[in-house]
């Protein structure tokens, strides 16, 4: 997706993937930094990791509490700081810094609206999940205005700590660490649950009907059809996995570093063919 961003834009840079441990990770941004590297994409579990380890943190970095993006910034003497991405060559003498940035919770949002046609102000929505993403995700929804978010997670005290959170944050939201007893706009899954074969469901049936939502959205995207979004849409609802939450993900990253707008078309393609092989395949 992202080389494929990058060639659409005609600029010769080039987007690798490492596997860094966590207790690598301060050497990994030491060692980008040295090696002048334009940016970064960080996943779990660096995005809270990383907090600690920027220098600067971006808006949307400090609101969500998490950090996936990072681009290196140059300045050299008393100037502004200037991105990596924009300078032909980066004198020796200057100072590098790693600022952190967040593009989960605005893609998230960005993919409600695109894939399920959903609008988040004054909704109903029930979350699985209260760690990392959940918690970016009910932050979120949050923020965005919904009326009532049903908070549900494997360890209670995690979405009493969100819950809490959100009580802080944003006062008007009613949350509730039960499942509803009415119907809502969106079942929202944010664990792993669906990741392998055998895994068990991410929501209780026998505490919320499936026929009680309008949509269901799996932040999973591979497998494109996991087991929850398939009894979502036997039960009527209308679904999404989360590849439209990945592709904003990425472009905002993409717009990030380069300062230009991302090549969507170009990006979701590649996506696609990558996660799901070729048409016919």
């Amino acid at each position: 997706m992202q080389n494929a961003g990058l060639a659409a834009l005609g600029l010769d840079w080039r987007y690798l993937a490492f596997d860094v441990r966590p207790e690598d990770l301060a050497a990994a941004l030491a060692g980008a930094r040295a090696l002048r590297f334009i940016g970064l994409n960080l996943t779990v579990p660096h995005k809270l990791l990383a907090r600690d380890l920027v220098e600067a943190q971006d808006a949307s970095a400090v609101t969500w509490g998490a950090v996936n993006t990072i681009r290196f910034e140059a300045r050299l003497g008393a100037g502004d700081w200037q991105p990596l991405g924009r300078l032909e060559e980066v004198p020796e003498a200057a100072e590098i810094r790693a600022h952190g940035f967040n593009t989960d919770a605005d893609a998230l949002e960005a993919a409600l609206r695109e894939d399920l046609d959903l609008a988040l102000p004054g909704a109903r929505v029930l979350l699985l999940g209260a760690g990392g993403a959940g918690r970016t995700a009910a932050l979120k929804l949050a923020s965005a205005g919904v009326a009532d978010l049903y908070l549900i997670n494997r360890t209670r005290s995690k979405a009493e700590a969100v819950a809490g959170e959100i009580a802080r944050r944003y006062p008007r939201v009613r949350v509730h660490l039960t499942y509803p007893t009415g119907a809502v706009d969106l079942v929202l899954n944010a664990t792993s649950l669906g990741l392998r074969a055998g895994d068990p469901p991410p929501w209780d049936a026998a505490a919320f009907d499936l026929r009680r939502a309008r949509a269901a959205y799996d932040m999973i995207y591979r497998p494109a059809a996991t087991p929850f979004l398939a009894a979502a849409r036997a039960a009527g609802c209308r679904t999404a996995n989360g590849l439209g939450m990945l592709l904003h993900q990425g472009a905002r990253a993409l717009e990030i570093w380069t300062e230009r707008p991302a090549p969507l078309a170009a990006m979701r393609r590649a996506l696609e063919a990558a996660v799901y092989g070729e048409p016919g395949a």
